[in-house]
């Protein structure tokens, strides 16, 4: 028999998920969730009998027996309270039998389903998150995790509580339930409850010796002792309620027939894609509720043209299209995903909705021996494609730019890109070529899946039938065309929309220059550093060794759960979803205020980080035909605007610690060049004091001031002269901290001071610059009200969980409200200053050339002769991008190394 706690779903489900929502706006998170696990429970555990069990509204016998029982508990969140409903009619219609007993919690519904069937001989499994119910645990009842896939038999009990199952009541007795108000002994948590209960083995024998319990504890236990008959009562789960009423016996609890109208329906209504398909067995149905799809999706082309391109004059005919048409969608195949490696397999076209080709140029497959020649094509197609007055549309054209260049054509004319324009509407979704196709046009063309395969059977693109290879790739230009007359015009809408997408068009282009250019990376100098950090790494270990009394394996978080909890009996921070103490960085961080083990740990992880991030790994990654390493920076990846940069990531480098500075040694210049980088000083600051308009901020900037020096003086009340250092590191941390939504919680630990002081600072900080507490106020109420937030320039900066998430995600994405307008108006600003820079290079025919750009920096390879020139000239651009009410400033450095250029 398997038993579903649908009550501990239905919390669980809402505040896992994100804010999910339907094309009507209604709530689906928590429906979705519960749904999913349901799912999973089912095919996990095939069962002769299941039920789903909820909690009925109204009061239980133990609200009569303890008035405050659950009365700390808050009211169920309205978008979770408007999805019950929906939740309890989804699982009826897919057969599952579901009760809510009024006046019986669920816990007792099951406790007592779970003795009539072992009565029986019918082994019961109860899916649940809640602790409680480890007092059903025996031979015959197993409980399941579904949304951790922990699995409690007696054993597993005794393992996670420290107590077997028949001792849990008792443990609960000592600890209390929080969740239900129900009062345990003061101060007394799991561990000392287990200890307890396995030292005088049960809670009556401890009782009959309370006196001899020394201390806090023991006069907690005794005071605790005149409420335990309460106590055991609201926390045992009854198992002899009469359900006759309700459940007739176990045959009553078997799946019934699927409703499958009214699950159409219900998946139809809340845009469960997958499901209606798996429902209906129409693999290309969309839900016309889906959240996903727009409503006004276009009708489809009413005649579908897909041409192969396999002699010459069905070339010359489509030539002759291309060069007449206002606007060509363009699409390449390669046998790879990496640009500078990608080998062109096949060119696709489309002049208009529903007419494209394919031209295949090195399929390897049986039926390809028909296609055209490849540089007999490329030759033809060059002029068209380096014509920059022929009007081009792709979709992620960086990556096609790539491709033509690795086969020798320098792609000009890009005047569209549809994953840009899905980027600057909506930043916070997908922007893949499929799920746009779904959402804006409502139609699904094969995937890459469909034609490849996956995983180990899964073949390159010049392996695939050419029949097969048309279909797709005319797809793809086909909807790539029809998405950019869907797309473009609410750009053209909107200014601000459209200043956006004018910025990062050209960015696109200077992008492919910077990952082309690559930098140049000395191994040797690597080499040292590794061995140097390996040294190092070996020094802490034998520090933690000593720390810890006995060597240990400091990857292994069970050991070290086990040295910092058990045997040096730390405090537990937190907990991970098994309930075992955590020993992830954020613990290790608070335990490192106090202990030096926690300390060398950290610096250890940091360490070994490095190592293997960048001292070993860099090396491995210059390419045999450049000497460079070529990073690849994802431009639609980033909500604030910022790029992404990965294989190798050269924006996360720990340049704070001496170790993370010393790698920036092995970035160099070539032979007579030096590595000159410039980066904009302080500009979230700077844009702070734009936005919110702060006359003290504003003035003190016009000034000239050191920002934090300025913010000390005001919230000291002393001169600038008079401030010391630590006042200006105070001033520092506050300034940064408070664009970031730090709280005085996080200022107090930041700083190492009580939380009352950290207010006092806020407080006297805002008193002086009313300008940025009006500015946070009147943001997150805009950012409630639109969904949204806006950088300078009109970059939207959507908030999904601002007015439908759960409390933390709520208060983060307020925090985040605060914040994106000054780091995407920083990222606008970097990408403005890229394409200056880039023209201006271009234009004056330099030798110097764009390598990296991280963050706020822009770092350029130079010739020696032209580091002058270049030093002058790259602050003057990147100031002169935009116009706020405070100066840019950039500081300019130059040296062999990126790190002699700091």
């Amino acid at each position: 028999m398997l038993l579903v706690d649908g009550s501990s779903y239905l919390y669980r489900a809402y505040h896992a998920l994100p804010d999910l929502r339907n094309a009507q706006g209604e709530p689906t998170g928590a429906l979705y969730g519960v749904l999913n696990m349901l799912r999973r429970a089912l095919n996990d555990h095939k069962a002769d009998y299941l039920a789903c069990i909820f909690d009925a509204p109204g009061k239980t016998f133990r609200d009569d027996l303890y008035p405050e029982y659950k009365a700390t508990r808050a009211s169920m969140p309205e978008d979770l309270s408007r999805q019950v409903g929906p939740i309890l009619e989804a699982i009826r219609a897919q057969g599952w039998p579901v009760f809510a007993i009024e006046g019986i919690e669920a816990d007792d519904v099951i406790g007592t389903l779970t003795a009539r069937a072992a009565a029986e001989g019918v082994r019961s499994i109860v899916s649940t998150g809640d602790k409680d119910m480890a007092q059903l645990v025996n031979d015959h009842v197993t409980l399941v995790n579904t949304m951790t896939s922990e699995t409690l038999d007696a054993a597993g009990v005794q393992q996670k509580f420290g107590v077997p199952p028949e001792g849990i009541i008792d443990y609960l007795m000592l600890i209390g339930d929080t969740v239900d108000n129900v009062p345990g002994v003061e101060k007394v948590g799991p561990k000392t409850a287990a200890k307890w209960l396995n030292q005088y083995g049960s809670l009556q024998a401890l009782v009959a010796q309370a006196e001899a319990v020394k201390g806090v504890a023991g006069a907690n236990l005794r005071n605790a002792i005149p409420n335990f008959p309460l106590t055991r009562e609201l926390i045992t789960i009854r198992t002899d309620c009469d359900l006759a009423a309700h459940i007739s016996g176990l045959e009553a609890l078997t799946m019934r027939p699927v409703e499958r109208e009214k699950l159409e329906a219900m998946y139809e209504r809340y845009g469960f894609r997958s499901w209606l398909r798996e429902l209906t067995g129409d693999e290309g149905r969309i839900p016309e509720g889906d959240s996903r799809v727009q409503a006004d999706a276009p009708p489809a082309p009413e005649n579908v043209q897909y041409d192969m391109v396999a002699d010459w004059e069905t070339f010359e005919r489509w030539l002759q299209a291309v060069q007449a048409a206002p606007l060509v969608a363009l699409d390449t195949e390669t046998d790879s995903l990496s640009e500078m490696q990608a080998r062109l397999v096949g060119l696709s076209l489309a002049v208009e909705p529903g007419r494209a080709c394919y031209i295949p140029l090195a399929h390897r497959h049986p039926d390809a021996v028909g296609q055209l020649p490849k540089d007999e094509v490329l030759a033809r197609l060059k002029p068209w494609l380096e014509n920059a007055d022929a009007p081009k549309l792709l979709h992620n054209a960086k990556y096609d730019t790539h491709v033509l260049a690795n086969a020798g054509i320098a792609l000009r004319g890009t005047a569209h890109d549809t994953m840009l324009q899905a980027y600057v509407l909506e930043s916070h979704r997908g922007v893949s070529l499929d799920e746009l196709a779904q959402r804006w046009l409502g139609r699904k063309g094969l995937s890459f899946e469909d034609v490849c395969g996956k995983g180990v059977k899964q073949i390159c693109f010049d392996e695939v039938a050419l029949d097969v290879a048309t279909q797709y790739a005319s797809e793809d230009v086909d909807y790539t065309l029809q998405l950019h007359a869907v797309l473009y015009p609410r750009i053209e809408a909107d200014a601000g929309l459209a200043r956006i997408y004018a910025i990062e068009m050209p960015v696109s282009r200077v992008l492919v220059a910077v990952e082309r250019n690559g930098v140049r990376i000395d191994p040797e100098e690597l080499g040292r550093q590794s061995h140097a950090i390996g040294q190092e790494l070996l020094v802490l270990e034998q520090r933690a060794y000593e720390l810890a009394g006995q060597p240990f394996n400091l990857n292994s978080p069970k050991q070290l759960g086990e040295i910092l909890f058990g045997k040096l009996q730390l405090p537990v921070v937190k907990k991970t979803a098994s309930g075992a103490p955590s020993t992830d960085e954020d613990v290790l961080t608070k335990l490192a205020e106090d202990y030096p083990l926690p300390q060398a740990l950290l610096s250890y992880r940091g360490l070994a980080k490095l190592k293997s991030t960048y001292t070993d790994k860099l090396p491995k990654m210059i390419n045999p035909g450049t000497g460079r390493v070529h990073t690849r920076y994802a431009q639609a990846a980033v909500v604030t605007g910022r790029l992404a940069s990965s294989d190798p990531n050269l924006q996360n480098i720990p340049v704070r610690t001496p170790e993370g500075r010393r790698v920036r040694e092995a970035f160099v210049a070539d032979t007579g060049n030096l590595i000159v980088s410039a980066d904009y000083s302080q500009i979230e600051l700077r844009i702070m004091a734009h936005i919110s308009g702060d006359e003290n901020l504003l003035s003190a900037f016009a000034r000239g001031e050191d920002i934090h020096r300025a913010t000390a003086a005001e919230i000291f009340g002393v001169t600038p002269d008079e401030v010391n250092g630590e006042q200006r590191r105070y001033a520092k941390v506050i300034n940064f901290g408070l664009i970031y939504g730090m709280s005085a919680f996080g200022l107090a630990s930041n700083l190492g001071i009580t939380r009352d002081a950290a207010k006092h600072y806020i407080d006297r900080y805002f008193a002086r610059y009313p300008g940025v507490a009006r500015y946070m106020d009147d943001t997150r109420e805009q950012a409630r009200e639109r969904g949204y937030v806006e950088t300078v320039f009109g970059r939207r900066l959507w908030l999904p969980e601002i007015r439908g998430g759960s409390g933390p995600r709520r208060q983060a994405a307020e925090r985040a409200a605060i914040n994106a307008p000054m780091q995407g108006t920083a990222a606008d600003l970097i990408k403005m200053a890229m394409v200056q820079v880039q023209d201006w290079l271009e234009a004056d025919k330099l030798g110097a050339r764009l390598v990296m750009q991280v963050h706020d920096e822009l770092v350029l390879e130079v010739p020696r002769e032209e580091s002058e020139i270049v030093a002058t000239r790259l602050p003057a651009l990147m100031c002169g991008v935009a116009e706020l009410k405070v100066p840019l400033v950039a500081e300019v450095g130059s040296g062999y190394t990126w790190e002699q250029a700091h």
